[in-house]
């Protein structure tokens, strides 16, 4: 007896295709323990449609509580932050450009919170430099650039004066002018030097003091921030601006914040560093206004760094741009950190006291004379 094949043609033809199964058996299929959210219904629903995001809705046929049990629930993000004294809610009291004032809900607490807004800060002038980042198709050696610059920024050699020492002792005929773009041009390549050393750096300090004096450009004032750590004499940052007020002391804290920790900002009586100090520090950082010099904490430290600065750029009578102001002052504080040695310090420089140990290679590589 012949036997016939189990599959034929037509089953073939059939099996292709996906037949839906039928309403019944789809119930069948997925069995699912349900709960009203609300009441805790457990066998008594009706279907309700489907809600916004295509999920099944369901019916509570005892409280007539609509709900969803298959779409994921998603946290909720409050959209004001916590009282860090008590825990509870809080509120905007007030909303500037740079930060957010948030007071507690509750009356007892009645907690007052300062919140930065990093995106609105802008950029410290010290990011904004223009120039060579390398010595490449220089015509002179790097040794002479090296000299140069150094005679200008250690000590109070005008240029000319500088092109007359390097006739007389190397024999090299360099303009004054030359000279005085090199003091200019390399300002990124020192810079980029900087950002490699400072993470081998500690600055976890006391205090770090701040302040601002005038320079002149063009003829018109602009005011240069300081901030200086107490302990290594380190100038963490500067901001050069035509302007005078918070706004400036934001910029300045916000790319400083990242660099250590600090128990206290020495500053002086301006109001300006007030609610910077609070917003972007934080409420743990102590701010300290020195009233007068003959106070136990007082700000000399960093007084006596503008007497430096101030006589160093005495003998530049003014500068002539905001660029060159900004790539000079750039220059002058990196061979301040790293080159120049300190009397206060044991003839070391402040990158030293602050932990920077150098082999002679390595010192070859980042061009240090310190």
């Amino acid at each position: 007896m012949k036997i016939e094949d189990s599959n034929p043609l037509w089953y073939n033809v059939f099996a292709r295709k996906q037949i839906p199964p039928r309403k019944d058996e789809v119930l069948m299929q997925k069995i699912v323990p349900i709960k009203c959210p609300k009441c805790n219904n457990k066998d008594s629903f009706y279907r309700y449609g489907k809600d916004k995001y295509g999920y099944q809705k369901y019916l509570c046929r005892k409280c007539n509580h609509q709900f969803a049990p298959d779409r994921p629930v998603s946290k909720k993000v409050p959209k004001y932050p916590r009282c860090p004294v008590c825990g509870k809610a809080t509120f905007l009291h007030h909303d500037y450009k740079y930060y957010s004032n948030y007071r507690c809900c509750d009356k007892k607490c009645n907690h007052s919170m300062f919140v930065p807004k990093p995106n609105n800060i802008l950029p410290a002038s010290m990011s904004k430099l223009v120039g060579k980042n390398d010595f490449k198709r220089m015509r002179y050696p790097v040794h002479i650039i090296i000299t140069a610059l150094s005679m200008f920024y250690l000590g109070k050699n005008s240029f000319r004066n500088i092109a007359l020492i390097l006739r007389v002792a190397h024999n090299v005929k360099v303009s004054h002018t030359t000279i005085s773009n090199w003091c200019k041009k390399f300002a990124p390549f020192f810079n980029n030097l900087s950002l490699e050393l400072i993470p081998m750096l500690d600055f976890n300090s006391d205090e770090w003091h701040v302040d601002e004096t005038v320079v002149k450009i063009n003829g018109q004032k602009y005011y240069i921030w300081f901030i200086i750590d107490s302990e290594t004499r380190f100038v963490l940052g500067f901001h050069l601006s035509p302007h005078r007020g918070s706004d400036q002391a934001f910029t300045l804290l916000n790319s400083v914040k990242d660099l250590g920790t600090t128990n206290a900002i020495v500053s002086d009586r301006y109001s300006a560093y007030k609610v910077p100090v609070k917003s972007v520090l934080g409420s743990s950082v102590k701010h300290i206004r020195v009233e007068s010099f003959k106070d136990d904490i007082s700000n000399n430290l960093i007084e006596s760094f503008h007497h430096q600065f101030k006589a160093w750029y005495k003998t530049k009578q003014g500068f002539n741009s905001f660029e060159s102001a900004n790539n000079l002052i750039s220059m002058f504080i990196f061979f301040y950190n790293f080159v120049r040695p300190h009397s206060s310090l044991n003839g070391l420089t402040p990158a030293q006291v602050a932990g920077l140990n150098l082999t002679k290679r390595e010192k070859k590589k980042y061009l240090l004379v310190a």
